[in-house]
C-alpha cells in the first residue's frame, strides 16, 4: 500500500509549514504562576423561580438560560468568553502548546474500509484537515481517489460526512451530513460510480441508519422542531419512513409510528438476505424490544401528509391507512408493532439485544438477557420464547462479549477481559476455531464485510499504539497492516509505559485503572496528573491512542483512566452497580481513584486534575462538589449538571432509564443529593475550573453548563478561577480538527498554569 496515490491537495502541507513558522515567531515563554486574586466575573441575572418537588422547594434562579432564544443569553455568553479567553491569552506558554499540538496532529489517519462491489471506501486525514475525506479505492491494492471532500461543504470546517450503507447492488450509498456539531443530520445519496451526489436530501434525522431495499431505504426521523427551539426542544414521536431515491422527502412512506409512547426510539434494519425487516424499540439508552416482519415487496402506502397526527404536529399516514385490517379487529387492543405488521421476537425492556444475521431461517442474536456478560443465541421466529433459544456462544465466565459480526461464513467475536480486547473466530455451529493474536493489550473494533467476503478489516489501538487498520484473510487466518502511512506520529512509544492497577473503592469493590507515563517516573507526589472517567450507560473506557495526551506525557505527567462502575467493562451487573439509585458508587469509585494516586505518591492534590465529558462531565461536577479539597483543577465538559430537569430537553428523556427522574419521589431524593448544580455550597473554595460546552450541543444542552458556572461563580469564595469556555458552531465534542487543537491547547495551558508548571519541548 506504500505506493498508493491520494488525491489530496498539496497546499494543505504548505499550510501546515506556514502555520508552524508563524507560531514559532511568537513571543517566548516565561514561567509564571496563576494569579492569586479572585476574578471579577460577569453578572448573571437571577429570576424568582421555585419548583416544589414532593414538598421540597428548589430554587432555579437561572431558569431563563434554558431558552436558547432569550435575548439576554448571547451578551452573557460573549461576556463569559471574553473573560475566559483574556485569562487564557495571558498564559505565557499557551502558544507553545498549540505549536506542539499542531506538530503532533500532523500524521496520517485512516478509517475502517467498507467493501462495496469492486471498491473499498475509507476515511483519510493527513493530519490537519478539519474533517477526514472519504476515499474510494479500486480493489484491494488499486488507486485511491477522493469520493467526498466534506471540507468543501463549509468555510469553517464544521460540516461532517459519514457513510451509512450501500444499496444491495452497490450502485448507491446513503451519506449522513451534520453541521456545526449538531446531532441533527441530513441523509444524502451519492452515485458510487460517477461519484456525484443525487438530489435527495432528507432532514430532521437523529440516530438513524439507512436500511436499503430496492431503490430506496428505511430511516428514522422526527417532526420539524418549532422555529428557534431546534437545539433544545424535546425530540418526541420518532417515526420510521421508506424513501424512494429521486423523490422528495414529502413523498416518503410511513412505515412505523407509536402515538401512545412519544418518548421511544425506533430503529429499523434489513437483514442481509433482504427477507426480514428488523424493528428495535427502546425507551432510552438501555434495554430494547425486537420485532420482525417478512419482506414481501417494496413498501406501499400513503406518503407524509400535512394534517394532524396524534402528537398535534405534522401528520403522516396512520397504521390503518398503510396496512389494511380485517373487520372486527380492535386498534386499541393491538400494540404499535402489531398494527404495522411486526411480530415480537424479544419483548420487555429489561435487557439488550441485537439481530446480527439470519442462519437457516433462525435469527442470530447477541443479547444480555439471562447473561449479564452477553451471549449469542439462535431464535426460531416460529417460537421465539426464551426457553426455546439455542445457546450458540454461551456467556463467558471471565470475559464480556462486546460485538459479534458474521463475515465470510465465520463469526468474529470481540470480548473484554479486564478491559483488554480479545478476538475469537467461530464457525456457524458455535465452535471456537482460533484466537486472533494482537500486538499488545488494547482495543479492537470493526470486522466490516458481508457473509461471503473472503476477508475483513479490523482496527487495533492502545494508549501508545496509534490506531492501525488490519486486513484479515479468512482462509489463511493471517492479519497484516493494510495501510502504510507516509507520516507517523512524532513520538517514540518505547519512551512510555502503561500499567493496570486495581484499587479499592469506598465499599471495597476492586476498580481497575490504567496509568500511563514516561519510563523512569519518580513517585514523589509532584507529577501533574490528568484523571479521566465516565462511568455510565454501559460504555467501556478501553485503551486507545489519543494524540492530545502526549502534551502531558512528554512533560513528565500521568494520564490515568479509571474504569468505574456504570460502564460496560464487566457486563450488565457492573453497569447496574452504577446506575439509578446506585449512581453514588460511580462518584465514590472516582474519588477513590484520586485517593489511590495520592496515596501511592504518583501525585498530590496540588497536581491533580480531573476530566470527563457528557456523563463524565456530571462525574467531574459531582466529584468536585463532594470533595473540593482533593483536586487542583477540574474540567467538566458538556456535562449533565441539572439532574432535576435533564429529561426536559432534546433526547434527555432517553436517560431516565439510566438516572431516574425527578418526577418520581424516590429518584428525586437520589438525584437531588448529587446533582452538581444543586450541591454547590456558599463560601466553599472549589478547584480551578474550566467548564466547557458548545452553542450547538443539542444532546446535553449548554444550559446545564451555563447554570452550573453561574452558580459556581456566585458561591465560590476561593482564589482559584472558575471559568467557562463556550465553543461556537460546535456540538457534543469538537466539530473540527482545528477546534479540537484550540480546545486542548486551552486545557493543557490552564492545567499547567494552575499547577505552577511550565511545559518544555524539544
Amino acid at each position: 500500500m506504500s505506493n498508493k496515490k491520494r488525491l489530496i491537495k498539496k497546499e494543505s502541507g504548505l499550510y501546515f509549514i506556514f502555520l508552524i513558522i508563524f507560531l514559532a515567531g511568537l513571543a517566548g515563554c516565561q514561567a509564571k504562576k496563576a494569579p492569586t486574586s479572585p476574578l471579577a466575573y460577569p453578572p448573571t441575572e437571577k429570576v424568582d423561580v421555585v419548583d416544589n418537588y414532593f414538598g421540597t422547594p428548589v430554587a432555579d434562579p437561572y431558569r431563563w438560560m434554558e431558552d436558547e432564544s432569550d435575548p439576554r443569553l448571547r451578551p452573557w455568553i460573549d461576556a463569559q468568553n471574553r473573560l475566559t479567553f483574556s485569562y487564557l491569552e495571558k498564559i505565557p506558554f499557551r502558544e507553545a502548546i498549540r505549536r506542539r499540538l499542531m506538530e503532533l496532529y500532523y500524521y496520517d489517519r485512516f478509517g475502517l474500509p467498507q467493501k462495496a462491489g469492486r471498491y473499498h471506501f475509507y476515511t483519510y486525514n493527513e493530519g490537519l484537515m478539519n474533517q477526514p475525506v472519504i476515499m474510494r479505492q479500486d480493489g484491494l491494492r488499486g488507486k485511491s481517489t477522493v469520493f467526498i471532500d466534506v471540507n468543501k461543504l463549509s468555510i469553517d470546517g464544521t460540516t461532517r460526512a459519514s457513510l451509512l450503507s450501500f444499496s444491495s447492488d452497490n450502485s448507491l450509498v446513503a451519506v449522513a451530513i451534520s453541521e456545526a456539531g449538531s446531532d441533527w443530520t441530513q441523509i444524502r445519496v451519492w452515485d458510487v460510480e460517477s461519484q456525484n451526489p443525487l438530489s435527495d436530501c432528507l432532514k430532521w434525522i437523529k440516530f438513524s441508519g439507512a436500511g436499503w431495499l430496492g431503490r430506496g431505504f428505511f430511516y428514522s426521523g422526527f417532526d420539524e422542531p418549532e422555529p428557534g427551539k431546534e437545539l433544545s426542544a424535546q425530540n418526541a414521536y420518532q417515526k420510521i419512513f421508506y424513501h424512494r431515491v429521486g423523490e422528495p422527502q414529502e413523498k416518503d412512506i410511513l412505515i412505523y409510528e407509536d402515538r401512545e409512547h412519544p418518548f421511544r426510539y425506533h430503529q429499523v434494519s434489513v437483514t442481509e438476505d433482504e427477507k426480514y425487516l428488523i424493528l428495535s424499540v427502546t425507551e432510552g439508552t438501555h434495554g430494547n424490544e425486537l420485532y420482525y416482519k417478512e419482506i414481501k415487496g417494496l413498501p406501499e402506502g400513503q406518503a407524509r401528509g400535512k394534517g394532524e397526527s396524534g402528537n398535534g404536529r405534522r401528520g403522516e399516514a396512520s397504521a390503518t391507512t398503510v396496512y389494511k385490517k380485517g373487520s372486527g379487529e380492535s386498534k386499541r387492543a393491538k400494540t404499535a408493532p402489531e398494527l404495522y405488521g411486526f411480530k415480537p421476537l424479544i419483548t420487555g425492556f429489561e435487557a439488550n439485544a441485537e439481530v446480527i444475521d439470519v442462519i437457516d431461517g433462525r435469527f442470530l442474536v447477541l443479547t444480555d438477557k439471562g447473561a449479564p456478560k452477553w451471549r449469542v443465541v439462535l431464535i426460531d421466529p416460529a417460537d421465539p420464547s426464551p426457553e426455546k433459544w439455542v445457546n450458540l456462544i454461551p456467556e463467558m465466565e471471565k470475559e464480556t462479549i462486546q460485538s459479534v459480526r458474521l463475515v465470510g461464513g465465520k463469526l468474529f467475536v470481540v470480548t473484554l477481559k479486564d478491559v483488554a480486547s480479545h478476538i475469537y473466530q467461530y464457525n456457524l455451529q458455535g465452535h471456537r476455531e482460533k484466537e486472533i493474536e494482537l500486538p499488545t493489550y488494547g482495543t479492537v473494533s470493526g470486522f466490516t464485510g458481508r457473509r461471503h467476503d473472503p476477508y475483513t478489516f479490523f482496527s487495533f489501538t492502545s494508549f501508545t499504539y496509534p490506531a492501525t487498520i488490519y486486513l484479515y484473510d479468512i482462509a489463511s487466518g493471517k492479519a497484516e497492516p493494510y495501510f502504510t502511512p507516509e507520516r507517523k506520529p512524532q513520538f517514540n512509544s518505547e519512551d512510555y509505559e502503561c500499567r493496570q492497577v486495581f484499587y479499592s473503592s469506598k465499599d471495597g469493590t476492586k476498580i481497575p485503572m490504567f496509568i500511563v507515563h514516561k519510563k523512569g517516573l519518580k513517585k514523589n507526589g509532584k507529577n501533574p496528573t490528568y484523571l479521566y472517567g465516565y462511568g455510565g450507560f454501559n460504555i467501556s473506557l478501553t485503551p486507545s491512542f489519543n494524540i492530545n495526551q502526549l502534551i502531558l506525557l512528554e512533560n513528565g505527567g500521568i494520564y490515568a483512566v479509571a474504569n468505574l462502575r456504570g460502564g460496560g467493562e464487566y457486563g450488565e451487573e457492573w453497569h447496574r452497580a452504577g446506575m439509578l439509585l446506585n449512581k453514588q458508587n460511580v462518584f465514590d469509585d472516582f474519588i477513590a481513584a484520586a485517593e489511590y494516586l495520592i496515596k501511592e505518591k504518583y501525585t498530590s492534590p496540588d497536581y491533580l486534575a480531573i476530566a470527563g465529558a457528557s456523563n463524565g462531565g456530571l462525574l467531574v461536577g459531582a466529584a468536585m462538589t463532594q470533595r473540593p479539597d482533593l483536586f487542583k483543577v477540574a474540567f467538566p465538559s458538556v456535562g449533565v449538571m441539572d439532574m432535576l430537569r435533564f429529561h426536559k430537553f432534546t433526547v434527555g428523556w432517553g436517560w431516565v432509564v439510566e438516572y431516574g427522574s425527578s418526577d418520581d419521589p424516590v429518584h428525586f431524593k437520589n438525584l437531588y443529593a448529587y446533582s452538581p448544580l444543586h450541591n454547590i455550597k456558599e463560601g466553599v473554595s472549589y478547584p480551578a475550573t474550566l467548564v466547557m460546552t458548545a452553542d450547538h450541543d443539542d444532546r446535553v444542552v449548554p444550559a446545564h453548563s451555563f447554570k452550573f458556572i453561574a452558580t459556581l461563580q456566585e458561591k465560590h469564595r476561593g482564589k482559584n478561577p472558575v471559568l467557562i469556555r463556550i465553543e461556537t458552531r460546535s456540538g457534543h465534542g469538537a466539530s473540527s480538527t482545528m477546534k479540537a487543537i484550540d480546545q486542548m491547547t486551552d486545557v493543557w495551558a490552564f492545567m499547567f498554569y494552575q499547577m505552577g508548571l511550565k511545559p518544555k519541548y524539544r
